[in-house]
C-alpha cells in the first residue's frame, strides 16, 4: 500500500518453494521495462506503454516503494505484486470509508501458465495478513480476464459487486485472513 502505516517496510524477502519476493534492485529496470510495454500483459490493464517512453521514464532503480514485491524466479523478475490503497473515487468497496489494501500483480508472459501467481499471491497474503491481522484485501479485475478471475477464485477472494469501469464489467471481491488460501 502506499500507506502502510506501522508495517515496516521492507520486510525481508518472502521465499516460497520456487520464488522470493523481494524489494526491486537496478538489475530490474529491463524487466520492468518489458513488463509495461508487452501488448499480452497490457490487455486487462489499459494497454502497453511505448517502449522508449519508459526507457525514459522508468528511475534506475524502479519500483522502489513499500507495498511492492518483485517476483524472482532463479535470480530473474518475471513479475510483481503491488499492496496499495484503493482510491476511494473509485467505485467498489467493502467499509464505508474505503481505503482498504488493494492487491495488484503482473507477470510477464513467458511466466503465465506455471503457476507463479498463486504461489506469489498467497505468499504475499500470507506476508499482508501477519503483517495488518484482520485488515481486508481487495482485488478488483476485468470479468472477461479468465486467468485473473480463476486466480481470485483460487485464493479466496469473495465477489462483493460488479461494475462497469473503462468500459469493461469489472469484478471486485475481498479476502480476509480469515479465509482459507491455497
Amino acid at each position: 500500500m502506499t500507506e502502510l502505516g506501522p508495517t515496516a517496510w521492507p520486510p525481508a524477502p518472502i521465499r516460497t518453494d520456487r520464488l522470493v519476493l523481494r524489494e526491486s534492485e537496478a538489475r530490474d529496470r529491463a524487466a520492468f521495462i518489458e513488463l509495461f510495454a508487452s501488448p499480452e500483459v497490457g490487455t486487462y490493464v489499459g494497454g502497453p506503454r511505448p517502449r522508449d517512453e519508459l526507457e525514459r521514464s522508468v528511475p534506475e532503480l524502479p519500483g522502489r516503494r513499500p507495498g511492492l514485491f518483485v517476483i524472482d524466479l532463479a535470480g530473474a523478475m518475471i513479475g510483481m505484486i503491488t499492496f496499495d490503497q484503493r482510491d476511494a473515487e473509485r467505485p467498489g468497496r467493502v467499509r464505508p470509508d474505503a481505503g482498504e489494501a488493494e492487491l495488484g500483480y503482473l507477470f510477464l508472459p513467458e511466466a503465465w501458465g506455471f503457476g507463479y501467481a498463486a504461489e506469489a499471491c498467497t505468499a504475499a497474503l500470507g506476508w499482508f495478513a501477519d503483517a495488518r491481522p484482520g485488515e481486508p484485501v481487495v482485488l478488483c479485475t476485468q470479468t472477461a480476464n479468465d486467468r485473473a478471475m480463476r486466480l481470485a477464485a483460487k485464493l479466496g477472494f469473495t465477489e462483493v459487486e460488479r461494475f462497469e469501469e473503462y468500459g469493461a464489467e469489472q469484478w471486485f471481491g475481498v479476502w480476509s485472513s480469515a479465509t482459507p488460501t491455497v
